[in-house]
């Protein structure tokens, strides 16, 4: 059986956010790796592109969650071969809720958001280190840091929201966290993904969101 301490060691360090608005799904993360008191890393990736339609962001032990990701890449390449079109965020989550459910016994240590567009429309699923899941129908947030973020968007979330005014929201939102919660920090990332298609905001971009 799974203990209360495997729960705590997934919810250690980093704060991921993802949010639905009007015309798209926008995620967020900062970059701080963290080892107990230690930082590890202040460059790490923990937003992950799968396809043009679909983002999936990472939280917990770094190993596990890369090894998903790169599964989830290779799944998506042999789905499009086959059925000739990209995997949808539905499809996504169903399929990393199996994998984790068949390891239950030995369990990956992750809590993971699937972000993007089904046949146009924004979804955003948020996963649990033993492949429960959740559609989120508004917004939602993984990590330490989470708590904080989620505050701050519960306080400004309308359903009329643009994707720019959502990037702003969530930029903020990791702002505020960075200054509650130690082991989220350094830089953030941010992406939208929109009929556009898959499009992470720069440095400078970023920046500007938060004058």
């Amino acid at each position: 059986m799974v203990d209360r301490e495997f729960y705590e060691a997934v919810k250690k360090g980093t704060t991921t956010v993802g949010l639905i608005c009007s015309d798209g799904v926008v995620m967020g993360s900062d970059s701080r790796a963290t080892m107990d008191t230690f930082i590890a890393s202040s460059e790490a990736v923990k937003i992950h592109r799968i396809n043009e339609v679909l983002g999936m962001t990472i939280a917990g032990g770094v190993g596990d969650a890369e090894y998903l990701v790169k599964l989830l890449k290779m799944q998506d390449e042999t789905y499009t071969m086959e059925e000739g079109k990209p995997l949808n965020p539905t499809s996504a989550t169903s399929l990393l809720s199996l994998i984790l459910q068949e390891n239950k016994g030995f369990p990956f240590l992750v809590q993971l958001l699937i972000g993007g567009l089904k046949k146009g429309n924004p979804e955003i699923f948020n996963i649990d280190p033993l492949g429960g899941y959740t559609k989120e129908s508004k917004f939602t947030a993984t990590g330490s840091g989470s708590l904080t973020a989620l505050g701050y968007i519960e306080g400004i979330y309308d359903d009329g929201l643009t994707t720019q005014e959502s990037l702003k929201h969530v930029a903020k939102a990791l702002k505020i966290a960075m200054k509650r919660d130690s082991a989220t920090g350094d830089s953030t990332r941010i992406v939208s993904i929109t009929k556009k298609g898959y499009r992470e905001l720069s440095r400078d971009e970023i920046d500007k969101l938060l004058k």
